[in-house]
């Protein structure tokens, strides 16, 4: 049987993007076991919850939850187990630079599968204040109506 190609996205953690303001992404691999991965191609996980951390220079992915797969046996796994990313050693030296310095966290924005692999998009990112989210939207919004009206006026309906 031939591989999958292409990105399958699994899950989405839709609440970081206003949460947190995003500085950049990586795309790192996870390790899981049989039933997790089964779990998953049946598309069911939850991210919101989830952070990852860095331990002796590994990178952990904790708090996500992938619910127990229903036709698993004794093998089956624990829901919020730590599952460890795999990144290249620079990158994790890069990551650990900036969460120690400046007060970044890294949190999980998608769980996907990528050719076939298990991959997941972590994000080094700031916490946003309450004024911050505020200004995000109406931001958001001004650009949605300059866009509208730029449309409308394309269609000569001004």
């Amino acid at each position: 049987m031939p591989r999958e190609q292409g990105r399958k996205v699994v899950a989405q953690n839709r609440k970081a993007r206003h949460d947190y303001a995003v500085d950049s992404t990586v795309e790192a691999g996870i390790v899981l076991t049989g039933t997790e991965v089964k779990s998953l191609r049946a598309g069911r996980a939850t991210l919101t919850d989830g952070y990852a951390t860095i331990d002796d220079g590994e990178v952990w992915l904790r708090g996500v939850h992938i619910p127990e797969y229903d036709l698993g046996t004794w093998t089956n796994h624990e829901p919020r187990r730590a599952r460890k990313l795999l990144l290249k050693r620079e990158e994790i030296r890069k990551l650990t630079a900036k969460t120690q310095a400046k007060g970044f966290t890294l949190i999980p924005l998608a769980l996907y599968f990528k050719d076939g692999f298990a991959k997941v998009e972590i994000a080094l990112a700031t916490g946003r204040k309450h004024q911050d989210k505020r200004q995000a939207i109406a931001e958001r919004e001004a650009k949605r109506e300059t866009e509208r009206a730029t449309g409308r006026r394309s269609k000569g309906m001004e």
